[in-house]
């Protein structure tokens, strides 16, 4: 993970590198716009496998936001994945979820999560994980 601090502020940011995960249109461009405002540089993708194959090719992330249920692999399982992989293991992993379920949420932090939203997305979350998780 990237050294620099997350300013939250106007100024771009290009070294932080989100990558957002949902199988949703809507919530992803709403994901994205929301990051992109803050100045994250940010890629989406529609599936946790397809993460994973980014993950593969592209080394500087510096967060992984992810839908928790998706079809093929949920949000849990690819923070699973990324955990359990020596390479990918110190990259944050925030879960996302419409669904305020306590047993999932606590199995999230169990398993790594740095941290879990509730939907939609608001922009102070964005603050919220710029001030927890880009430190």
């Amino acid at each position: 993970m990237s050294s620099a601090r997350c300013s939250c502020t106007k100024e771009a940011n290009p070294e932080v590198h989100v990558l957002a995960v949902d199988d949703s249109s809507v919530d992803r461009a709403l994901v994205a716009h929301i990051l992109r405002s803050s100045k994250f540089r940010v890629t989406t993708v529609d599936s946790g496998k397809r993460a994973l194959e980014l993950l593969g090719l592209e080394r500087n992330v510096s967060m992984i936001i992810t839908d928790y249920w998706m079809p093929e692999m949920t949000g849990l399982e690819l923070l699973k994945k990324v955990k359990e992989s020596s390479e990918l293991k110190d990259i944050p992993v925030v879960i996302m979820s419409s669904e305020n379920v306590p047993n999932r949420i606590k199995s999230c932090f169990e398993e790594g999560a740095e941290d879990f939203l509730l939907k939609p997305l608001r922009p102070s979350d964005v603050s919220r994980l710029c001030s927890r998780v880009l430190r």
